[in-house]
């Protein structure tokens, strides 16, 4: 029951000391659907700003940038894969869609524009807060000390700042798809199948596919492979998995190829 598992959380400290102060922006033109999100949350702790369409969220985002947005995609004035795509990918802000489209191209669309994960309606409330933890506790700052860096010829990962970095140049990655990059940097050369990239970044739940990693797969090589002089970083071994190419001698030395 619901009243029984927020009371529940209320009596054993649950989760809710360490949300407290977070923000989650809802975006959902459904009144009935955006109050009960909002009970739920409200009930776990959060700090909720409810809005009925794209534009008004947009501005909220800008006014008080939330911890997190719950975006529904059919949305007037600008629909939420438009909202994902300004406020999800570069800009950072995790981002779980809420959509009625449970079509394959859909989803990976969303995932495309910068989404973290996704909600097919009809859905259980207390799945969604479940969802939202998950994604929160993947995008947290890492805490420790903020020399833990991966370096891997011109590629330079920094866990403590959450920063990538490739010959000098910053990177703008989603909070998955920097998890993607960090689990293929920690074993170079070595092909990790896409089942295993999904145990790395969501726990292996069953809601994700498989397909769901070459989505984060293809953001990261438009990322990271800009320039077409260079060989590829993030390698397919067809009917396996992926992989990340070993730098180098010239590259392990330090020298970037002009």
């Amino acid at each position: 029951m619901p009243d029984q598992d927020a009371a529940a959380c209320d009596r054993t400290g649950g989760h809710r000391e360490d949300r407290v102060s977070e923000h989650i922006l809802v975006a959902d033109d459904d009144p009935k659907q955006a109050a009960l999100v909002r009970l739920y949350l409200e009930r776990d702790g959060f700090d909720v700003t409810v809005v009925s369409d794209g534009r008004e969220a947009l501005r909220s985002a800008h006014r008080r940038r939330p911890a997190l947005i719950v975006l529904d995609v059919m949305m007037p004035e600008v629909d939420g894969l438009e909202v994902c795509r300004q406020l999800g990918g570069d800009d950072g802000i995790p981002v779980v869609l809420l959509t009625a489209r449970s079509t394959e191209n859909d989803i990976l669309l969303g995932l495309y524009l910068g989404a973290d994960d996704y909600v097919t309606k009809p859905y259980s409330p207390r799945e969604l807060v479940a969802r939202i933890r998950t994604v929160l506790r993947r995008t947290r700052t890492i805490h420790v000390s903020e020399d833990a860096a991966i370096e891997l010829g011109t590629l330079r990962i920094d866990t403590g700042r959450h920063e990538i970095r490739l010959a000098g140049e910053r990177i703008d990655v989603t909070p998955v798809e920097f998890d993607v990059l960090v689990a293929l940097a920690e074993r170079p050369g070595r092909v990790l199948s896409r089942r295993q990239l999904l145990e790395h970044i969501h726990g292996g739940a069953g809601f994700l596919t498989e397909r769901t990693v070459d989505s984060h797969i293809m953001n990261l090589r438009r990322k990271i492979e800009i320039d077409p002089r260079r060989p590829s970083l993030l390698l397919t071994v067809y009917g396996v998995g992926y992989k990340l190419a070993e730098p180098t001698a010239r590259e392990a030395a330090g020298h970037v190829a002009p």
